[in-house]
């Protein structure tokens, strides 16, 4: 065994595409550098996905390279993935070597495959994450290049491929997510997004990039509660539908549209209930926080993944799961109005939510990068 104690850790993480693998990879890089505050940590995405904004704000350097997706949808296009895999691999191997790198991460979406044949061609280990219930394609493939593969949740193990040995660490959530007291930051929370006092909180959540069936049904939502009181929509649309929703919404003292929540924390402690899609990221903070929801899976999700992520809580009667067909704002009144009425269901739905190892799964997964690179 090579002692690399006293070398400054060098870690190349692959995650790119939609929030919920760039902000996992973001919590892990931040875990590294607690375990070691000389580490240099720098990703691997494309241009296309929301890593080209939140990786640098976030202070980390980003390196892209040319891939495309592992979908079907490609039609003919998608019989040029081996070469689009080759050539970006053949990239990120120099990215590796330019950095110095001990280990190569892969957090899911397209950009993490080629880090991890990259490591590969380069004799470097790597780790691979799986974040969702039913595994990527992508980190189906990822997983056959290493022994080495974390899961966010248990059940996901049932769909890798035969003879990988994974390990479930939980889903590396942001600092203060992880810590997240809600009822300490409740009044707080309240007093800072201008919630009356009195009146229920309402989250509607459309994911980083929001989802046009929500922020619809939520706009229906606030015209049906126009003439209310006790009852407030906190709409996260995603900057393109902001000025529209907006405009939409003129004149509403019921709702808010925003593009983006800064503060995830403050609108998790001050809400009541979240409206929401099922991306694996949001359910490990909905089950670490114990936030009550209305879980709407996005239906073209590949494998159907967002509906078993919605399971997970949905199983455990910590959320309800309502098909995308069905998110209307009747639909969504008469799901919702009944939970406003009854506290003592709400109380019952938080407190059934399982945190599992999602505050902790950072620095475990940290670790595990450690160990590899200790042993290499």
């Amino acid at each position: 065994m090579r002692n690399s104690e006293h070398i400054p850790l060098s870690v190349v993480i692959g995650a790119g595409g939609t929030g919920g693998h760039i902000y996992p990879g973001l919590a892990l890089a931040d875990a590294l550098r607690r375990a070691d505050p000389r580490a240099v940590v720098t990703f691997v995405g494309t241009e296309r996905g929301l890593e080209t904004r939140l990786i640098p704000e976030a202070g980390y350097r980003l390196h892209t390279v040319d891939m495309i997706p592992f979908d079907r949808s490609l039609g003919a296009r998608r019989f040029l993935l081996p070469a689009a895999l080759l050539r970006s691999a053949v990239a990120c191997r120099a990215i590796l070597r330019e950095q110095g790198a001990q280990i190569a991460v892969g957090m899911g979406g397209y950009p993490s495959a080629p880090v991890i044949l990259g490591a590969r061609l380069a004799g470097l280990p790597s780790l691979v994450h799986e974040s969702n219930a039913v595994p990527g394609r992508a980190n189906r493939f990822a997983a056959r290049l290493t022994p080495h593969v974390a899961l966010a949740f248990d059940r996901s193990r049932a769909h890798l491929p035969s003879g990988i040995s994974p390990e479930t660490v939980g889903m590396p959530l942001s600092g203060p997510l992880a810590t997240l007291d809600r009822a300490a930051l409740r009044g707080r929370a309240r007093a800072e997004l201008g919630v009356p006092a009195g009146a229920r909180l309402i989250l509607v959540n459309g994911g980083s990039l929001g989802a046009t069936r929500l922020t619809e049904a939520a706009v229906g939502l606030a015209r049906r509660w126009r003439d209310r009181d006790d009852v407030r929509l906190l709409i996260k649309t995603g900057p393109a539908a902001l000025a529209e929703t907006r405009t939409r919404l003129a004149g509403s003292t019921v709702a808010e549209a925003v593009a983006y929540l800064d503060r995830m924390d403050l609108a998790y402690a001050a809400a009541d209930l979240v409206i929401c899609r099922a991306g694996s990221a949001t359910i490990a903070e909905l089950a670490t926080t114990g936030v009550p929801a209305v879980l709407v899976p996005y239906p073209h999700a590949p494998g159907d993944h967002q509906t078993h992520n919605a399971r997970v809580l949905s199983d455990a009667g910590a959320a309800v799961l309502l098909p995308d067909a069905e998110a209307t704002a009747d639909r969504l009144a008469a799901l919702v109005e009944p939970l406003l009425r009854d506290p003592r269901r709400l109380a019952a739905m938080s407190g059934a939510a399982d945190p599992g190892t999602h505050a902790r799964a950072a620095d475990l997964l940290a670790a595990k990068t450690l160990e590899l690179r200790n042993a290499a």
